[in-house]
């Protein structure tokens, strides 16, 4: 088997890094070597630099997780209470659909089973969380070019940015729980 071609969203991704890391490289150069030193050249560079360290960062979260054993019947998967009502007021069932997919492939079902898109979506939404918690170090950047507010606010962006992709997986699975039931009792008829 062959390796999967790269979707248009992952190849955008990569572009995006390679621009922002690009952007980032001449900003800092310009500014640290004093070539030109105005403050906005520096916040440019940091704004590049910090575009880069999101969307890098992702990558390699992505990749970290794929070592680790993740399937969709894991207690921290299970559909609570309050999801319904939750996914109800934040009308995820109109905006689901618009969002990128990374990876639209492995959600197929011509292509997988929904056991293995379960998993998958049970991989996404770890990857996502994770993405949630390492947002939270770009604050760390505070100590080496202040201006605390605005590295907090990239946080949070970024936290933004990637639970709307938690409450996708969230709202999704129930969905193809139910058609692994349904071809679960399909089985069982036939056999009685």
């Amino acid at each position: 088997m062959g390796k999967a071609k790269k979707s248009g969203v992952a190849i955008f991704m990569y572009c995006v890094i390679a621009v922002a890391a690009a952007l980032a490289a001449v900003c800092f150069l310009l500014y640290y070597c004093k070539i030109y030193s105005a403050g906005w050249i520096l916040w440019i560079g940091i704004i590049g630099f910090m575009i880069m360290y999101h969307l890098w960062l992702r990558l390699i979260m992505g990749n970290v997780s794929k070592l680790f054993k993740i399937n969709y019947r894991q207690r921290w998967f299970k559909e609570r209470c309050f999801e319904k009502g939750l996914y109800s007021f934040l009308k995820v069932k109109d905006w689901k659909d618009k969002t990128l997919t990374y990876n639209p492939h492995l959600f197929s079902l011509k292509d997988y089973t929904p056991e293995q898109i379960a998993d998958t979506m049970a991989k996404a939404e770890t990857d996502h969380w994770i993405n949630e918690i390492i947002s939270l170090s770009s604050i760390l950047f505070t100590f080496v070019w202040g201006q605390g507010w605005i590295f907090a606010l990239t946080a949070v962006l970024a936290m933004i940015f990637d639970g709307q992709f938690i409450l996708i997986q969230r709202y999704n699975r129930p969905r193809v729980l139910r058609l692994i039931r349904r071809q679960i009792h399909k089985k069982e008829e036939c056999f009685i």
